[in-house]
């Protein structure tokens, strides 16, 4: 089989150009969430490494923190293991005027815990007779719904995994889970296979985002997400800041009395 062509990364000042633009209308739409009382579920999924994380943070980097959160959960605990499945997740859905993103979501059944045997074959088959189930319910609802994965190359997920090896800031992404990962390529594959054939309904679609290139699949998700979630454009208030008003009888306490952060900027390149 022919390899994947990657394609040019996008140049970064047009990328940055056009994330701006893009996180101007998602505040816009927020706002149209928040005022019409809607509920937004968007779902991330892909590989290991495949840029999940960093394409949630450009969403979430301008939302208002109130009404829009993120959803990454650890392993089930002990009491969860005991309960429905999706009963974690369900209590954690979006309320009214609410963004909702999951940062891997109920899909780990179909991906991770089929691949490492961490549930049995009767678990995983339940699920995916019951996840179209469940969703064609949240949809029904009202919940708008979005399921984005994200499609790395074998060749550029190795060379990211590489590249957290010796860097501090991202060691701790490179789980035993991901190196082995690595190992189980193909095994992954045919999850996915499986996963979209069972999940892939008309009322929740799978969207796939190429993201060899990071830049060029945060500017495509972004876009695809404001253009499924049909929002208004409304033009904010005019807010006029006011005058302080002069001081009169107020005298600020002597700083000495005040403890206070040592100013270790003030050294920096000295």
């Amino acid at each position: 089989m022919a390899k994947k062509k990657h394609p040019k990364r996008v140049p970064k000042k047009l990328y940055e150009a056009e994330l701006k633009r893009l996180q101007i209308e998602l505040v816009e739409m927020q706002q149209w969430v928040i005022a019409t009382r809607r509920r937004v579920l968007v779902i991330f999924e892909g590989r290991d490494a495949a840029g999940k994380g960093g394409a949630i943070k450009r969403v979430m980097q301008y939302l208002n923190p109130r009404h829009a959160r993120i959803v990454a959960l650890p392993q089930p605990s002990e009491r969860e293991r005991g309960q429905w499945y999706f009963q974690r997740y369900i209590e954690l859905l979006p309320t009214a005027g609410e963004i909702v993103l999951m940062d891997r979501s109920w899909y780990n059944r179909a991906g991770v815990e089929r691949v490492m045997g961490y549930s049995s074959d009767d678990e995983y088959q339940r699920f995916l007779r019951q996840v179209p189930v469940v969703e064609r319910m949240l949809v029904e609802d009202g919940i708008i719904l979005l399921k984005y994965w994200f499609s790395v190359s074998d060749d550029v997920q190795q060379k990211r995994f590489a590249s957290r090896v010796d860097d501090p800031l991202r060691r701790w992404k490179l789980s035993p889970t991901d190196l082995e990962s690595i190992k189980r390529w193909e095994d992954y594959s045919r999850a996915k296979d499986a996963m979209f054939a069972a999940t892939d309904i008309p009322e929740a679609p799978w969207w796939t985002i190429e993201s060899d290139d990071k830049r060029a699949s945060r500017i495509n998700v972004i876009s695809h997400l404001l253009g499924e979630i049909r929002h208004e454009r409304s033009e904010p208030e005019l807010v006029a800041i006011p005058d302080r008003p002069p001081a009169t009888d107020y005298q600020r306490p002597p700083r000495e009395q005040h403890q206070h952060v040592p100013d270790v900027a003030s050294r920096l390149g000295s």
